[in-house]
């Protein structure tokens, strides 16, 4: 998962502090196997590391030139964009998607951001100019929150790891308790909840340097009419989805998927099982499950079946090493504020302590995992897009 954060003020040239490593420490759970701290005159920069690619040779904070950077996330084309920086005259001593990453900014500055294809948050300080350069991936999957503080810039991974800084403040107003009581567990998107904590919004990067702090859009959705057939539309969304989850297979650790025995989890285990019996591997796959769920358990729209059931057949249909969670209820009630810290604010409650306490145990047998989670989103999975009583609506 890895975490990123630091600080840029002007007013200090040795910006060595005791919170940096408190920073640091908070963010820990996001980047166990491996950390590090940068200074230079006017900056820090921090980061935590979840080793997945190249283990030994992608350590961070990474420095090349004049430039050095913290990084989180994956670059799903980085063997495309390692070829073009090739022919541009650039080699390279690892095969990190991180040393790509820098090396794309030294050759293209900013202009690089259109040729990404991935889930990142990543910061690069210019040492030379004393300019820092943002940015957060297209859909916002990875986090990224800021906030201006002591005549300075300080971001973060976690809203947590912000309030580190003993002039930062967590205090709530109006707009607060709006967010957390009418819209949450959404958040609207570039609000940080607390007052003067800002959010990087998907599809942007900025600067911040002594000329001050930019914001720019460089993706965005376009709303133009839809010309393909429905033949063409199943090709194209299939080779999308399975080009999606057979990049996402490139890991130098245990890598596994979700299988709930939904149809999201079940076409990505299915795209993924096949590429690992390909090169003559088995994919691990996880459930989760509830002791005596099947003694009480009550269909409904959201869930007219018992997952079991579904589960044992895909296993089975795409041979599988399967293991089933089973989480007791005291524990899930247990683990209902550690999920709340986790992600900094009140959300999905039973949900998010049920997965915490699950990815905890799926972390005992792969680093990596890959999930149907926001499909139903994309894919109308929801019982409410196919209810006439509710899509009839005018």
């Amino acid at each position: 998962m890895c975490s990123i954060s630091g600080e840029i003020n002007y007013n200090y040239n040795d910006l060595k502090r005791s919170y940096h490593n408190d920073m640091l420490k908070c963010l820990k759970h996001r980047g166990p196997d491996q950390d590090g701290i940068y200074y230079a005159q006017n900056a820090c920069l921090i980061h935590t590391r979840l080793s997945v690619v190249d283990v030994e040779k992608g350590i961070q904070p990474m420095a090349y030139n004049k430039f050095t950077i913290v990084y989180n996330g994956e670059l799903y084309n980085t063997d495309e964009i390692r070829q073009d920086l090739f022919k541009d005259g650039y080699t390279f001593e690892s095969h990190s998607d991180t040393e790509v990453l820098i090396k794309a900014y030294d050759n293209w500055g900013e202009n690089m951001m259109s040729r990404l294809n991935g889930i990142f948050a990543f910061a690069i300080f210019d040492e030379v100019n004393k300019k820092l350069f943002f940015a957060r991936d297209m859909l916002g999957v990875k986090p990224l929150f800021y906030a201006f503080a002591d005549g300075g810039f300080v971001f973060a991974s976690e809203i947590k790891a912000l309030l580190k800084h003993p002039a930062i403040k967590p205090q709530i107003d109006k707009n607060s308790i709006a967010e957390i009581m009418l819209i949450g567990p959404a958040r609207t998107s570039g609000y940080g909840i607390f007052k003067d904590i800002h959010e990087v919004k998907p599809g942007y990067f900025g600067y911040y340097s002594k000329n001050g702090f930019e914001l720019h859009n460089y993706y965005r959705v376009k709303d133009e009419l839809y010309k393909l057939s429905f033949e063409e539309t199943v090709k194209k969304v299939k080779d999308l989805v399975v080009d999606s989850v057979e990049r996402q297979l490139i890991s130098d650790v245990p890598l596994c998927t979700f299988l709930s025995g939904g149809l999201d989890s079940s076409i990505i285990t299915s795209v993924a099982s096949r590429k690992y019996k390909e090169n003559g591997s088995v994919l691990n796959t996880f459930s989760v499950d509830y002791i005596d769920n099947n003694k009480y358990f009550k269909s409904s729209k959201f869930q007219p079946d018992s997952d079991d059931e579904y589960i044992d057949i895909m296993s089975k249909y795409l041979g599988t090493n399967h293991t089933k969670i089973i989480i007791e209820t005291k524990d899930l009630i247990n683990a209902l504020f550690d999920a709340v810290d986790a992600r900094d604010l009140p959300a999905f409650a039973d949900i998010d302590a049920s997965l915490l306490l699950f990815c905890k145990e799926v972390k005992k047998y792969a680093t990596v995992a890959l999930s149907g989670e926001c499909a139903d989103e994309i894919f109308g999975g929801y019982p409410w897009f196919r209810d006439e009583n509710i899509s009839s609506i005018k």
